[in-house]
């Protein structure tokens, strides 16, 4: 979950360039800590996840399945793609996928609210001859692996490309359309890209029926949001000035109405779930830091680019208020990193969820693993190893740990990450 397409997709190492926080901190908003008794561990094993992302194509399915094949072709090899896959991860002792079922305005199950996705057949709204989801789960369950289906809430599309409009547009003749013709007095642009505004209620009643779609007719394990809530970038600001004057009426600031709006979607999303059905897990993977604690007593000894401010999420106060079954950090640092370290970070998270029932996964970096860095030099060191070994030591020595989350699942087949798969397959394989 980067900021960067090419990198991660729809989760976000980029977001979090590490930055100083120089400006006069705002009054601590932090909501006092509930005296909420844990209750006694589960009995099975801890979380061992991946996500496997297909916006772009990253993860799956393969980009040569859809140039020049017939329809057959495609599905076997996407189909084949899929098991391989799943095969590897079981081995190597993954035991939950995170599948990115909506990497933007589009669908990878049969849905009557949102067109099929292009990932799969290169044309938004083809029926790709098969449901991805239901083989996923299929296929998962069948190996004794859970499935929770990851959703970008807000995301219309990748890029505003004249081609990209084009093809939007021409779903205005199929049925379901997209959001992008059926409401366009909902789309912005920000990060250079198509995005609902989190400020409209009609938008995140819209959001919440597509996550209560695939949990009524799907036997998905849980539902998880990336850290994608409000996703600005420095030269493409999300603009809902109208929506701040139309719906703002009563916050103090435009950034306490946006944390509300987030705020709103969260409620609802999981009250829906659990009123269709009780048993499928809600999480989200936000951000590494909640604050900075140069900003809020509350806050991390870290000096990073923070949900609450950034992203105008205030994650911390989900699990403060039980509306999360498990909250995934994206902790994407070495221990070394002095602006955010993984050590400061984990226990700091760990001290958050303590006192309630919300679960803690550690989200890993495995998409640094032996890639050069000046900065970040411990991801090379004998392949990553020692560095991913110490991260995953600290993971299970922490009682409020309850696992951790890889991103993402194409760098388990890659060169530079070998050693430490092989290390992984030794940790965690049966």
């Amino acid at each position: 979950m980067t900021r960067h397409v090419k990198r991660i997709g729809a989760l976000a190492a980029c977001a979090l360039l590490l930055v100083s926080c120089s400006s006069k901190p705002p009054k601590s908003l932090v909501t006092p800590l509930p005296t909420v008794n844990k209750p006694t561990p589960q009995a099975n094993e801890p979380m061992r996840g991946i996500w496997l992302a297909t916006v772009s194509r990253l993860d799956w399915p393969p980009v040569a399945s859809v140039n020049g094949r017939s329809a057959d072709q495609r599905i076997a090899m996407q189909k084949q793609a899929l098991i391989a896959k799943l095969d590897n991860l079981k081995q190597l002792g993954i035991n939950t996928v995170f599948f990115q079922v909506k990497p933007d305005s589009t669908a990878l199950w049969s849905s009557k609210i949102l067109p099929w996705s292009d990932m799969l057949t290169g044309n938004i709204g083809e029926y790709p001859g098969y449901d991805p989801l239901q083989f996923m789960l299929d296929e998962a369950h069948r190996r004794g692996m859970k499935v929770h289906a990851w959703f970008n809430p807000y995301r219309v599309s990748t890029n505003t490309k004249p081609s990209t409009i084009a093809a939007l547009n021409r779903t205005s003749y199929q049925t379901p359309s997209s959001v992008y013709v059926r409401h366009p007095e909902w789309v912005r642009i920000s990060g250079d890209r198509f995005v609902l505004d989190p400020g409209i209620p009609e938008v995140r009643d819209w959001i919440t029926k597509v996550v209560t779609e695939v949990v009524a007719n799907y036997p998905v394990d849980g539902v998880q949001f990336d850290d994608y809530f409000y996703a600005e970038s420095p030269g493409s600001a999300l603009n809902d000035s109208q929506t701040w004057r139309q719906y703002g009426q009563g916050f103090a600031s435009k950034a306490d109405w946006r944390r509300h709006n987030t705020q709103q979607l969260i409620v609802q999303v999981s009250r829906a779930i659990k009123q269709t059905k009780p048993n499928v897990e809600f999480g989200v993977s936000p951000a590494g830091v909640w604050r900075n604690r140069s900003f809020d007593p509350a806050g991390s000894d870290t000096r990073g680019a923070a949900a609450y401010d950034e992203s105008y999420a205030d994650t911390r106060q989900w699990v403060q208020q039980g509306l999360l079954d498990y909250i995934a950090p994206q902790i994407y640092w070495p221990f070394s990193r002095d602006a955010a370290r993984y050590d400061v970070l984990t226990r700091w998270w760990a001290d958050v969820v303590k006192p309630t029932h919300t679960r803690l996964y550690i989200g890993i970096a495995f998409y640094k693993v032996g890639e050069p860095s000046k900065k970040e030099p411990d991801w090379t060191v004998q392949g990553g190893v020692p560095e991913l070994k110490k991260q995953l030591d600290l993971n299970d020595s922490l009682p409020n740990v309850n696992g951790t989350i890889l991103f993402r699942e194409d760098y388990l087949n890659q060169p530079q990450t070998q050693q430490a798969v092989n290390y992984l397959r030794g940790r965690w394989g049966s």
